[in-house]
């Protein structure tokens, strides 16, 4: 484990921030069944972060309840009734968009689901791969405005004016003419109650 991620973790138990550090993305899955017991709901975000864990299925396929927005099959009502449920389950799972060296975590968020788990779940564990690691919170925030939400965008094909050439324009990223993807920003600082947030630092570039 490098000096950098040591000292990520060492502030956030100055933030009442759980940290833990896993080599790579087989280790975090198998880390996050650790924690998460059987009997458990789950809440997710979207995230390419967690696809590339395959958690979901691993979790579903254990018995897990998982409030999953993106199984096939269902409206965008259905969707966004999950999104709300998932909020409520016993633990949630998502991805910072940038975390910064002080340890400050940013998310971006289209629905407002992602920031609400986030922020006020019962449990939540927060998975990020050391690319995601930036110098400054103001660097953090830059990067999840300016590299991962065009990326996501062109992912979901939402039309952006950063659709194309990943310059933000945020002034007039607006409706109806596009449809804006950073619509809310969660910035946490430091967290209230114990072991309530746990964030899991891997040791390999994971998601946008």
């Amino acid at each position: 484990m490098d000096k950098r991620i040591e000292n990520l973790i060492k502030s956030w138990q100055k933030r009442n921030i759980l940290g833990l550090y896993c080599d790579n993305k087989e280790q975090t899955a198998d880390k996050i069944l650790e924690i998460i017991p059987e009997s458990g709901s789950v809440g997710i975000s979207g995230s390419v972060t967690l696809d590339q864990l395959g958690i979901v299925k691993r979790l579903e396929s254990r018995g897990n309840k998982v409030f999953n927005q993106y199984k096939t099959g269902i409206n965008r009502e259905e969707s966004l009734e999950l999104r709300r449920q998932g909020t409520q389950a016993d633990y949630y799972l998502a991805s910072a968009n940038a975390v910064s060296e002080k340890g400050e975590l940013v998310f971006f968020s289209g629905y407002g689901n992602r920031i609400a788990g986030v922020s006020y779940a019962k449990n939540v564990i927060i998975v990020s791969g050391i690319n995601k690691i930036t110098a400054s919170l103001e660097e953090a925030i830059k990067r999840a405005r300016e590299y991962a939400t065009p990326l996501n965008c062109k992912r979901l094909n939402y039309n952006t004016p950063c659709f194309k050439d990943a310059i933000c324009r945020k002034e007039i990223c607006l409706f109806p003419e596009y449809k804006r993807m950073c619509c809310q920003i969660l910035i946490i600082e430091a967290e209230v109650t114990p072991d309530r947030l746990r964030v899991i630092l891997v040791g390999e570039n994971l998601g946008f």
